[in-house]
């Protein structure tokens, strides 16, 4: 049974898995500079057997599997490569070597249980049919994702895609169980940069300058109107003020503020709306203070929706392989994903891997510098993801 050798071959390369998932994340690599981290996925699959590997998006990889009768459809599986500009803070023996750069997002385990599940797929190819389209992304940290400039390359064709499966670690599910949801799961996400300039001079002549200081709180305060008084209740919104620098002193009011922020939400049509009246309100704000405006609204991600038969075939598959009690519903997330504009593209499926574990202290949240994994999850990481395939090439018969 196809299901039982993946779990036997899961188990058995869970040593190579770790090996793996230890080097690149001792070895972690910024966005769109994952070179090594490149170099050693593809001296990987090649050991591995892979032959038909291609670069895209200049540190990307494709690589593919071809079974039984491989033009009946084509599945991809993504991970992605890059690390995150964090200083670790773990004691472990495989702490990052690249001092201020850090795996704090879990990519090291994406691709490790890539590479796993593509050994595991290279094996038992004479079990299935179609092809598996293996997606080894950059950047995904950095705007403009590198998930756009691997579509923009032709990643979704020769030979076309007809869904893909992502997965992602989850420090908020234990070790051992997975989390899937249908429909909308990821919001869209749009960075805000803001100068307002002023007048400055001494604090204790507030009438003779134009106060930077207090027109940017006005603004960030106006701006929540945004989210709490525009926004329709049926459409989750989140508008946060991340960075706000004001050079002066205790007696110095400085010339002018900058800042940088974040828009987030679930729905095209009020997200282009929503940024016109972002600029609207900061400008207009300044502007009846005596103040002058620069804004941009940076257009980043788009929302993440899963396909809907594609996430409850996805779900059930995963109850098969792990037992129903290791399945978990996840609710809306309003984080965002480059995985989104492959499921604008193709019928998508981003579904979450637990890797906490609470007894080992491993509770720190993503994109923290104490975070880690509970290493147990990288078979059921690795399996899952072959088995997904498995299951999803046997529909499209």
């Amino acid at each position: 049974m196809v299901k039982s050798k993946i779990k036997e071959l899961a188990k058995g390369g869970f040593s190579k898995t770790l090996e793996r998932r230890r080097h690149i994340h001792a070895n972690p690599e910024l966005s769109f500079k994952e070179y090594n981290t490149s170099a050693y996925v593809r001296k990987e699959l090649e050991l591995i057997g892979i032959k038909d590997i291609t670069a895209c998006a200049d540190t990307g990889l494709i690589a593919l599997i071809k079974g039984k009768d491989p033009e009946c459809g084509t599945t991809a599986l993504r991970a992605d490569l890059d690390a995150l500009p964090i200083h670790e803070e773990n004691k472990v023996d495989y702490r990052s070597v690249n001092e201020g750069v850090m795996h704090a997002c879990g990519h090291d385990v994406h691709t490790s249980c890539l590479l796993g599940a593509a050994e595991i797929l290279n094996s038992i190819k004479d079990d299935f049919q179609g092809t598996v389209k293996l997606i080894f992304q950059p950047g995904e940290e950095r705007l403009p994702g590198g998930a756009s400039k691997m579509i923009a390359e032709g990643v979704l064709k020769n030979p076309k895609v007809r869904s893909i499966i992502g997965q992602h670690v989850m420090p908020l599910i234990d070790a051992g169980k997975v989390g899937f949801r249908s429909g909308l799961y990821m919001a869209s996400a749009d960075e805000i940069y803001i100068t307002i300039k002023g007048k400055g001079g001494h604090g204790a002549h507030p009438h003779q300058i134009i106060d930077p200081i207090a027109i940017a709180a006005q603004v960030i305060t106006s701006l929540q109107q945004v989210v709490s008084r525009m926004a329709k209740p049926s459409v989750p919104s989140v508008l946060s003020i991340g960075k706000i620098i004001g050079n002066g002193s205790t007696n110095v009011i400085p010339a002018e503020v900058y800042m940088e922020g974040t828009f987030r939400t679930f729905n095209e049509e009020w997200r282009s709306e929503a940024h016109k009246r972002i600029v609207k309100v900061a400008t207009e704000v300044t502007e009846a203070l005596g103040g002058t405006c620069d804004i941009e609204v940076r257009r980043g991600y788009p929302y993440l929706e899963n396909d809907p038969d594609l996430a409850n075939h996805a779900r059930n598959d995963a109850i098969a392989y792990l037992g129903e009690g290791n399945v978990e519903d996840l609710e809306i997330w309003p984080a965002g994903e480059d995985f989104a504009f492959y499921s604008h593209e193709v019928p998508a499926c981003f579904y979450r891997l637990g890797i906490r574990n609470e007894k080992q202290g491993i509770t720190s949240m993503l994109h923290t510098p104490t975070f880690n994994i509970d290493e147990s999850a990288l078979e059921v990481g690795t399996g899952l993801m072959a088995w997904l395939a498995v299951c999803e090439l046997g529909r499209m018969k």
